[in-house]
């Protein structure tokens, strides 16, 4: 009985599976899409960080090689990202009884011009921002600002993927 029950689920799962039409795990939707092109994001910031850029283009460009089957090309994308650093700026979050900053904030805007030469309805042009607070005795470099890289960037680019391709 228990045999015939597991058969019958599993079956069932399938077809409902097969039903769903293509499924991805990152949920991303590239369509037709074969091809990823990234430009270099150049800062444009009042505030330059020198490696941010290209921090931030390759890990746009792993982001989408990882999570989909698309193509990195250097021209001529299916799917096509520019844009600039427009924003890096440190702004105290909160104060100690001295009114002096006890945290610090950076935050990091990025504006993303998406182009799916496919299916022009889905172009945009828009910023993307994210933040990461750190303690006002530490100092924005070395393992800090590493830390808060990873914690924005990978934020921001997530953000952009499913602005693009997974339609969120």
């Amino acid at each position: 009985m228990k045999r015939t029950l597991f058969i019958l689920f599993a079956s069932l799962s399938f077809i409902f599976l097969i039903g769903c039409g293509a499924y991805s795990f990152t949920g991303g939707n590239t369509g037709n899409a074969k091809t990823i092109q990234v430009n270099f994001f150049p800062n444009q910031a009042p505030l330059v960080e020198p490696s941010l850029s290209q921090r931030f283009t390759q890990d746009l460009q792993d982001l989408f090689t990882r999570q989909t089957n698309l193509t990195l090309v250097n021209a001529g994308g299916d799917l096509q990202f520019d844009g600039e650093i427009v924003g890096y700026r440190i702004t105290p979050t909160s104060a100690t009884a001295n009114q002096t900053a006890a945290q610090n904030r950076l935050t990091i805007t990025i504006n993303v011009r998406f182009t799916n030469n496919l299916n022009e309805k889905d172009d945009f042009e828009k910023p993307f921002s994210f933040y990461y607070d750190y303690g006002a005795a530490q100092q924005l470099s070395g393992s800090v600002l590493e830390e808060a890289f990873n914690e924005i960037l990978g934020r921001i680019t997530q953000d952009i993927f499913n602005a693009s391709v997974a339609k969120w």
